[in-house]
C-alpha cells in the first residue's frame, strides 16, 4: 500500500473541499457507502485508483470503528496529514450526526406505523445490492492483486463461508485468513 498519493493523481485542492467532499459524500450513504465512496473516490474525484482503493479499503475494514471513518481519515491524511484527517472526519460525522438525531426524533413519533418498517426493510435489500454491485466493479482489480485473482477468490470463498454458513466470529475469520493472506503476499512480494 502507497502511503504517499500518486501525482499524477487529482487531489483534494483544501481542507475545504476535503470537508465538503466529505460531507457529501456522507449524506449519499444511506445503510452502505461502499459503493458510493468508490464511486466518488475512484471514478468521479478520481483521488484514488481502483487498486488504491482496495488497499485502503482493506486496511480500514480491519481497524476498529466504521470503515468509511476510517478510510476518511486515512484519505484526508494522505493530503494533508493531521489537519486533513480531521478535516475529512470532521466532513464525514458533523452534518450526518445532526441529521440523524433531527430523524430519530421523527421516528420516535412514527416507529409503529406498518409503512415505516416497510420502508426500513427495503431499504436493507437495495444497501445489499450496492455492496454486490460494488464487488463485481471492483473483481478486475484483483487480477493486479499480489496474491493472483485466483487466490484472492479462494480467500474471498473461504470468508464467505466461515462466517456467513458456519457462523464462526468476524475477528477470527479476519485474524487467520489475513494472516495466511499477509505471509503468502509478503512471501511473493519478497525480492
Amino acid at each position: 500500500m502507497s502511503s504517499l498519493p500518486a501525482e499524477d493523481h487529482p487531489h483534494p485542492k483544501s481542507l475545504t473541499d476535503l470537508f465538503v467532499s466529505f460531507t457529501l459524500l456522507a449524506l449519499q450513504g444511506f445503510g452502505g457507502v461502499l459503493a458510493i465512496v468508490q464511486r466518488e473516490m475512484v471514478e468521479k474525484k478520481r483521488w484514488m485508483t481502483r487498486e488504491e482503493f482496495i488497499e485502503d479499503w482493506a486496511v480500514a475494514q480491519i481497524m476498529p470503528g466504521p470503515n468509511v471513518v476510517n478510510l476518511s481519515l486515512m484519505i484526508g491524511g494522505r493530503y494533508f496529514g493531521l489537519k486533513g484527517a480531521m478535516a475529512a472526519l470532521a466532513g464525514m460525522l458533523t452534518v450526518p450526526l445532526v441529521l440523524v438525531l433531527v430523524l430519530a426524533l421523527v421516528y420516535a413519533q412514527f416507529a409503529g406505523h406498518p409503512g415505516v418498517a416497510g420502508a426500513l426493510r427495503g431499504m436493507g435489500a437495495v444497501a445489499a445490492g450496492l455492496i454486490a454491485a460494488t464487488g463485481l466493479k471492483l473483481f478486475g482489480a484483483l487480477a493486479k492483486n499480489a496474491l493472483g485473482l485466483r487466490l484472492c477468490i479462494a480467500f474471498g470463498l473461504t470468508c464467505f463461508v466461515a462466517i456467513a454458513l458456519l457462523r464462526w466470529p468476524l475477528a477470527y475469520v479476519l485474524f487467520g485468513l489475513g494472516v495466511i493472506a499477509c505471509v503468502l503476499a509478503f512471501r511473493k512480494l519478497k525480492p
